[in-house]
């Protein structure tokens, strides 16, 4: 139009001006229909406008094969290509991106046509290639697929990454989730290193949204199969039926056996009907063996299982010529204090009691006389094979010392023996094996007085004795040491004798008196008011001085001295022999009858101790 104006003006320039009539416009002529009609979006835009049908078919059909690649945007993808190191997507995008076959180790089985979900990691690299990573898509919808796995209990796939301190380390979804050892499996677990680099199922157990911790477990599913075949087998259970089932577990009391998802135990005594001081001396971890249902509870969750009872019991298979008085051959099996069992055949048990390993009446323990291991030959005692029950005896096998006693130790004869055990009467002395005699406390010593038996000897001294009654019937043997040698005291009966005078010092002083040792075996008792010397005042302590035996008893060792006697005697002699004096020489000069009274009165005084 603005041409079309331009030419109109150079034509009016040109040519002489003619009047003509002004030229009207469409939007001056019908300025409402111009109004109507005139297009806007042209005139904004300065270009068409896009039918809408037209534009609503184009934006669908870029939805249906291009995607918006913006970062950070998780988006499906398909695996198109697979190589050694790297898989190609293909996200609808103007070019496929790459990822690293290392992200996709949970999944070893990814295949061409598999859909992933990857995150848009670069568009475009330096080199124009589109950069995704399955990782971060993983970890960014993990944590809504683990919480609705959780709650759903769906079965999980999970790739064990390494060991941990106590259990491992499981990528679930790109989460690093925590498989305890206890988790793994029903039975124990003794190698952990087998399931590294494994992938398995797992069923989530436990999250902590505080710390983002994800607990799974393999064992729940194992669990969740066995618990039906174990309400299938509870079912069927009974008494006295034989099963056959896995060694599971071993203890120090038994095996736990399973027996296809439920768990029994044999009891130690269970497994052999010899004795046995570990289970695994019979059997091992995951041996087969068949057993035998003993008993169970109601609910049927404790199974007692026997595995000894499918063999025959050997008391059973003892012959029957075996009796009482034969002899027999075994081995110590288990040592008690009171005796020790035999095994004189597999299974087969006797006691022998410690009272029939000696024929000594002092009683020792049976260690004394046998050890666990030991090969022994007895004599069967007694025989009991509805009680399944056997006594045998040692010291059958050797003659009974007591039969001859009489011949071997005599009344009077003399002997050694070696103390073997205190009384508070006396001591046991054992002459030989089998002959105890007892020397009561009286007879040990001719001169001390001895309280308990430990202050005159110590167990296992040897001691000469005396035979000095025997008791054949009763088996009893009296014997005295002090009558090994002479009664000191029949010499101490002269040499102590009544109003004999010895030396001594004073050694203690006790309330009623004091005692002086003379020797060894004498010691006197001086009483309080023998203790009196010359000048008035006592003895004391460590004091010495000459003493007088004014009693001496044999028989109960007592002897008593004073010390007052000595000057008392001299005394009375003095005046005895001044009394006959005087009487002397009263006779020659005839004194009178005052003379004679003044003497006597002098005499008594003197006597009397006033002069």
């Amino acid at each position: 139009m603005a041409e079309k104006a331009k030419n109109a003006e150079v034509e009016v320039n040109d040519t002489p001006a003619v009047e003509e009539a002004p030229v009207v416009s469409e939007a001056q002529a019908n300025p409402e229909k111009f109004l109507e009609e005139f297009n806007w979006h042209n005139y904004q835009e300065g270009i068409d406008e896009v039918d809408s049908k037209q534009l609503e078919e184009f934006e669908k059909l870029v939805a249906e094969n291009f995607v918006d690649t913006l970062d950070d945007e998780v988006v499906d993808g398909t695996v198109i290509h697979i190589t050694d190191r790297d898989a190609i997507i293909d996200i609808n995008a103007k070019s496929e991106g790459v990822i690293s076959l290392n992200e996709f180790r949970y999944n070893p089985n990814l295949a061409v046509g598999d859909k992933v979900e990857v995150l848009i990691d670069v568009r475009e690299d330096a080199t124009g290639q589109l950069v995704l990573s399955h990782r971060k898509a993983r970890v960014i919808k993990a944590w809504d697929r683990v919480n609705a796995a959780h709650d759903s209990g769906e079965i999980v796939n999970g790739f064990v990454k390494c060991r941990t301190k106590g259990g491992m380390i499981v990528d679930v979804f790109g989460i690093e989730a925590f498989l305890p050892g206890s988790q793994i499996d029903v039975k124990p677990i003794r190698d952990y290193d087998q399931y590294v680099n494994k992938t398995m199922e797992f069923k989530v157990v436990k999250i902590n949204h505080e710390f983002k911790n994800v607990v799974v477990s393999h064992k729940a599913l194992i669990e969740a199969d066995i618990e039906e075949q174990k309400k299938e087998i509870i079912g069927q259970l009974e008494k006295g039926q034989v099963l056959e089932g896995i060694v599971k577990n071993i203890t120090s009391y038994g095996v736990f056996i399973d027996l296809g998802g439920v768990d029994g135990l044999v009891h130690i005594t269970d497994l052999s009907w010899s004795r046995i001081n570990h289970p695994n001396e019979i059997v091992e971890l995951d041996q087969k063996l068949n057993v035998v249902i003993l008993d169970f509870d109601e609910n049927k969750s404790r199974i007692q299982l026997g595995l000894k009872q499918l063999s025959k019991h050997p008391w059973e298979a003892l012959a029957e010529e075996v009796k009482v008085g034969d002899k027999v051959k075994g081995k110590v099996v288990v040592i008690a204090d009171y005796g020790a069992f035999i095994e004189v055949a597999d299974g087969v048990e006797g006691l022998i009691h410690v009272s029939e390993m000696s024929w000594s009446t002092h009683l020792r323990s049976a260690q004394d006389f046998v050890a666990v291991g030991d090969e022994v030959e007895a004599v069967i005692l007694t025989l009991d094979r509805e009680e399944r029950k056997m006594s045998l005896g040692i010291k059958q096998l050797t003659p009974d010392p007591w039969t001859d006693i009489t011949s071997k130790y005599p009344l009077g004869s003399k002997h050694s023996g070696i103390v073997r055990n205190f009384t508070n009467f006396g001591v046991f002395v054992e002459l030989e094996e089998g002959i105890d005699g007892l020397i009561y406390i009286s007879d040990l010593s001719w001169t001390k007085k001895i309280k308990h038996p430990s202050e005159f000897c110590a167990v296992g001294d040897k001691l000469e004795v005396l035979v000095l009654e025997l008791d054949v019937e009763g088996r009893k043997l009296s014997l005295g040491h002090k009558q090994t040698t002479e009664n000191p005291w029949d010499k101490y009966e002269t040499e102590f004798a009544l109003d004999s005078t010895h030396s001594g010092a004073i050694e203690e002083v006790v309330d009623k008196g004091a005692t002086v040792k003379f020797n060894e075996d004498i010691v006197a008792f001086i009483p309080s008011r023998h203790m009196e010397k010359e000048d008035g005042s006592k003895l004391k302590k460590g004091e010495a001085a000459d003493f007088k035996i004014i009693e001496f008893n044999k028989e109960f060792k007592r002897v008593v001295a004073s010390h007052t006697a000595i000057f008392k005697a001299e005394e009375a002699k003095n005046v005895k022999a001044a009394a006959k004096k005087a009487a002397a020489a009263a006779a020659e000069a005839k004194p009178t009858l005052g003379d004679a009274n003044d003497a006597l009165q002098a005499l008594k005084d003197k006597l009397d101790g006033k002069k």
